[in-house]
């Protein structure tokens, strides 16, 4: 049982997590000739549905061309954490086209033709990890132009709380991009967001921070819809408690005022006291041929509170990209200080341009240490790039191997000063045995590499949107960061002939993250799997038996997840050690299999007769044709399980929760979430066992 003051000071080493910073709009059509206004959206609409792991998202825009001349417009959409592009359509006469997949030369040449010869195109190409940019032309002067694009992207659940984002702000490091928009951030007539939730466990609450008018409404134990606009409902949330009771509640008539300048976050969370399992999802439709499947280990809870004075090294970002966040930042850190422990150490470090440090090495948590280094925090003032190599090398220095030692890494930017290179940063990581735990700010950050930087440590990232609140990131990072982890974690599966398993290489498991593997295999019948890894040295074995199937045709999309998932590993490598031309073919040829759009290949739209003329054949479209038919399917079901440990369980615990009673944490995230709306912060510090 944890100490409530204990708690406090776990919290309070979080402020600086969860910063506030100046929202800039994505998601726009924007004349590519920007010295005219942005076009107008007349709609847009959201649909999501989030179903065995992995979550489904269809965006449907109208725009208007209020010029009068026809215009070509490029549409900006930040790209989700592992989200994959699996459909772009343009209505061309009213009817609607969809994209196939080419290599990116021969899609950007295609596309340039067509729109030199005035003829109806559309193109979605990847700029790196920051957007997925989309160009369509023409778009006929003084009239609409529909266009929508569907991605994919996993949905799993940490220490029972599971979180989907809808990014829509620009993260405000890419200056000459932002330079550019001249974005009209209004729905003028229609927005609406339709969230369904299908889940095979039992779901306690569903809540929507910062969205009064969102209406939450549970249609079963693991049926959940949120609705966000035009619902043909009729009154709105009266408070954040209505919200999260599970209640129906409606939204408003009138939506014809909405501004995309804001992600929208929504939470759900699972039915505490659910058993560690291990959940089994396939497709294969052939029988005798091979399968795909993701199978999701949830652990159970077995891992012990580490009660041991610590050493914290913050390193901080201080470029010109935190003005505006930088005082809350400071203050966040203060407050952590305040609640360590005297055992604890703390060093803080900066970066811009250059790094320095405020501390002379590590300071114990004394309160005239701490009054006297939060002042001098509190005096910096941000400017200037990003040479995160060198904040990240202050950082790893003078570490001491005989105490327990994190770096908490907090940025909102790329590395744009100093080293760059990526393989300098994995070795420089890998030299110090150090746990690196990055908070990503933003929509912009360099995700490839700060996530190749935590799995090199062993780590975890969490990626921190101005919409998020208190409720799952606070107490999901306490539990981590206050219990032992199983390192070098491997899962083995035998009785059934399996490959291409994604991720190659597990890493380590903290407390209440899921294990997801994916992997083809062929036959069928009874597969013996066993995950082992180390808990401070000593091995730990867990064990189970399942069948595979046959045959199942009810999660085609799993094919592409698989693919993703492959092609970011295969992208890690790259750049890990630099271009390599057969890795980049083997992601080109995925791609191009599976229909997704990489930093290699791009989703063409053109005239179907184009289409035939050119020889281009429609194997994205055969592809989509089996995707939703297997959806309409699955509409006409109530949530499964796909549980299949129930008859050898893998653990004897229960999965592992955030709490429950006085400390239950919707109650405690509702108390404080209307202090969170501008100022996000959470606080860490040393939890001891009582």
């Amino acid at each position: 049982m944890l100490k409530l003051n204990n708690l406090h000071k776990f919290t309070a080493l979080l402020g600086l997590l969860f910063i506030a910073s100046g929202a800039h709009a994505a998601g726009l059509l924007t004349p590519v000739n920007n010295g005219l206004s942005a076009l107008k959206i007349k709609e847009h609409h959201v649909d999501v549905i989030i179903e065995d792991g992995y979550a489904i998202t269809r965006v449907d825009q109208v725009f208007h061309n209020p010029h009068g001349d026809d215009l070509e417009a490029i549409y900006s959409f930040p790209v989700p954490h592992k989200g994959s592009v699996a459909e772009f359509t343009v209505w061309i006469d009213d009817k609607p086209v969809t994209g196939e997949v080419l290599p990116r030369d021969e899609a950007r040449r295609i596309y340039q033709e067509e729109k030199a010869a005035g003829r109806d195109a559309g193109l979605t190409e990847k700029d790196e990890y920051r957007t997925f940019d989309i160009r369509v032309s023409p778009v006929r002067a003084g009239q609409d132009t529909r266009v929508r694009f569907v991605y994919l992207q996993p949905a799993h659940v940490d220490s029972g709380i599971g979180r989907y984002l809808y990014p829509l702000e620009e993260g405000g490091v890419d200056d000459k991009k932002l330079a550019f928009w001249t974005g009209n951030e209004q729905v003028e007539e229609q927005f609406s967001f339709n969230l369904e939730i299908k889940s095979g466990y039992p779901i306690d609450a569903v809540r929507v921070p910062n969205q009064g008018q969102a209406s939450v409404i549970q249609n079963g134990p693991g049926l959940w819809n949120v609705i966000l606009g035009a619902s043909g409902s009729t009154s709105p949330v009266n408070n954040e408690e209505e919200a999260n009771s599970g209640a129906v509640i409606a939204a408003p008539k009138d939506t014809s005022a909405f501004t995309l300048d804001k992600d929208l976050l929504v939470y759900w969370r699972h039915q505490e006291g659910l058993p560690g399992s291990v959940d089994l999802v396939t497709h294969k439709p052939d029988p005798n041929g091979r399968g795909t499947f993701m199978l999701t280990v949830t652990p159970g809870d077995d891992l012990q509170p580490i009660t041991e004075g610590r050493d914290w090294i913050f390193v901080l970002d201080t470029s010109g990209s935190m003005k505006g966040k930088y005082a809350t930042l400071a203050a966040g850190v203060q407050n952590a200080l305040q609640k360590l422990n005297l055992e604890d150490r703390f060093r803080i470090v900066l970066f811009n341009n250059r790094t320095s440090e405020l501390t002379n090495g590590f300071t114990s948590a004394t309160p005239e240490h701490v009054n006297y280094y939060t002042n001098a925090l509190i005096n910096v003032q941000p400017g200037g790039g990003t040479n995160l190599y060198a904040g990240i090398k202050n950082g790893i220095a003078s570490l001491n191997s005989d105490r327990t030692s994190a770096i908490i890494l907090v940025t909102d930017g790329v590395a744009n000063v100093g080293e760059t290179a990526q393989k300098k940063f994995i070795d420089l990581i890998k030299s110090r045995d150090v746990r690196l735990f990055t908070f990503l700010m933003g929509n912009s950050a360099n995700k490839p590499l700060l996530d190749g930087l935590t799995q090199a440590s062993g780590g975890f990232g969490i990626s921190i949107s101005n919409s998020d609140d208190i409720s799952g990131k606070i107490l999901s990072a306490i539990s981590k960061v206050s219990h032992e982890a199983l390192h070098g974690v491997t899962l083995d599966i035998s009785g059934v002939k399996i490959a291409d398993l994604t991720p190659v290489e597990i890493g380590s498991l903290y407390r209440g993250q899921q294990l997801v593997l994916m992997g083809h295999y062929w036959g069928d019948g009874p597969a013996k799997v066993a995950l082992q890894g180390r808990v401070s040295g000593e091995e730990k074995r867990y064990r189970t038996e399942f069948d595979f199937p046959a045959s199942s045709s009810e999660n085609p999309e799993i094919e592409r997840l698989w693919a993703y998932a492959s092609i970011e590993g295969m992208m890690q490598e790259i750049n890990n050690f630099g271009e390599d031309a057969d890795i980049q073919q083997s992601v080109t040829d995925m791609a191009l299999e599976y229909g997704l759009v990489t930093d290699y290949t791009s989703m063409l739209v053109v005239r179907d007769e184009v289409f035939q003329s050119r020889g281009i054949k429609r194997n994205n479209l055969a592809r989509l044709t089996v995707e939703h038919a297997a959806q309409q399917q699955r509409s006409q079901s109530a949530p499964q399980s796909r549980r299949v440990d129930q008859q050898q369980p893998m653990y004897s615990q229960s999965r592992a929760g955030l709490g429950g009673g006085a400390f239950d944490p919707w109650t405690l995230a509702l108390m404080i979430v209307s202090l969170m709306i501008i100022l996000r912060r959470s606080e860490i510090g040393s939890i001891d066992q009582s």
